[in-house]
């Protein structure tokens, strides 16, 4: 008895045994194991090509702007498909042999898919719906894995920030033991004295930068040491802090009432709000007001701080508070770019927010909003 061996299906053989419902059955299986770690334009390519046997396959993939073929096209392919994409055109043509698609997502056209054979108008848009879907699929999960590396990658700048900037508080400390001991060794020279002088001023500049890369490395941490913070104390502890660059400038502290308390995290709170106050310390006209205000209002707490200088630029106002973004105002003043992003991350972590206003006429304004009864020490 003759035996006979029954063949799988392969690009080029007859299909007219096959339903063109079982065609796209195979397709919808195919498809569901593709390796999305790849773009998968290139594969529904080709499987499209090999299951339906057309003559030639092309997808236009609208998000990475590139195009995927199968099978020998016509020169102009290009334009054509892209076409199709642009001015949405779903046409098939039989003198051509031509079958036109838009790609789409939730009503988007996201690309096209242009066909040459024979398939029927049916088979044509069930390609096309899989073939967006697959995109779909890829574009969500390439986007899930950015997301997870930045966020690993974050993590680790956090890790080396926070190791860093222990590892420079010894050898700060160190320095600023010898240069005090030196200094009351006595019999110094002038220029002695003057170095002696410069270094400890450039150390205690490192010891507050360091202070401040811990505080956002905490921030990033989000944890939060939540108390009752006395207003009017802990403004006056900021301006003390930053007589230097207050040196040439009238302060003014307005309070709605002497008893105003916050519950929130001290060191966070002084480091958002030092950030407003060195700020303006920057960029305030020599002789003008620095106001800061503190009020309770319904369900909230606003802190500001008020200067008179040079403008932010509107276009700038929601960018400044990004990490090392630097505004371009009149003058710029010298910084690392990180204050006010710390300022931003404080007030987000008691459950707030912060902006700012700039304009010629009434100068530029810093605020801090923050919730009464903070919600519960999250970012």
């Amino acid at each position: 008895m003759a035996h006979h061996r029954i063949l799988p299906h392969m690009a080029g053989s007859p299909q007219s045994s096959r339903t063109e419902a079982e065609k796209v059955c195979e397709l919808v299986q195919s498809a569901g194991h593709l390796n999305l770690q790849l773009k998968p334009g290139p594969q529904m390519a080709g499987l499209i090509h090999s299951i339906f046997g057309v003559e030639a396959v092309a997808i236009f993939d609208g998000d990475l702007d590139e195009i995927y073929q199968s099978g020998t096209w016509f020169a102009g392919l290009e334009d054509t498909i892209r076409n199709i994409f642009i001015f949405e055109t779903v046409r098939d043509d039989p003198e051509t042999g031509l079958i036109r698609r838009v790609l789409r997502v939730r009503d988007l056209p996201i690309g096209a898919l242009l066909l040459r054979g024979e398939t029927s108008e049916l088979a044509a848009t069930n390609i096309a719906s899989l073939v967006s879907i697959t995109f779909d699929r890829y574009h969500a999960l390439a986007s899930e894995m950015r997301m997870e590396n930045a966020k690993k990658a974050e993590e680790l700048r956090t890790a080396v920030l926070d190791s860093l900037a222990h590892a420079y508080k010894t050898p700060l400390t160190a320095i600023q033991a010898a240069s005090s001991g030196l200094a009351e060794m006595g019999h110094l020279t002038p220029a002695q004295s003057s170095l002696i002088a410069l270094i400890s001023e450039q150390t205690e500049l490192l010891n507050h930068l360091t202070t401040r890369l811990l505080r956002t490395a905490r921030l990033e941490k989000q944890s939060l040491h939540t108390e009752p913070v006395a207003v009017a104390p802990l403004i006056e502890d900021v301006v003390a802090c930053a007589r230097e660059q207050l040196v040439d400038l009238s302060v003014k502290i307005v309070l709605a009432c002497d008893d105003l308390t916050i519950m929130g995290d001290r060191g966070l709170l002084d480091a958002m709000l030092t950030q407003f106050v060195d700020n303006a310390g920057k960029y305030a006209l020599s002789g003008s007001t620095v106001t800061i205000r503190a009020a309770e209002l319904t369900g909230e707490i606003l802190l500001s701080v008020h200067n008179l200088g040079p403008v932010i630029p509107a276009e700038d106002h929601e960018r400044i508070f990004d990490r090392y973004f630097r505004s371009t105002p009149e003058h710029h003043a010298p910084g690392t770019g990180i204050g006010l992003s710390v300022a931003k991350q404080a007030a987000q972590a008691h459950g707030g927010r912060v902006w700012v206003t700039s304009d010629e006429r009434h100068g530029t304004t810093f605020f801090a909003s923050l919730p009464a009864i903070p919600q519960g020490g999250q970012a």
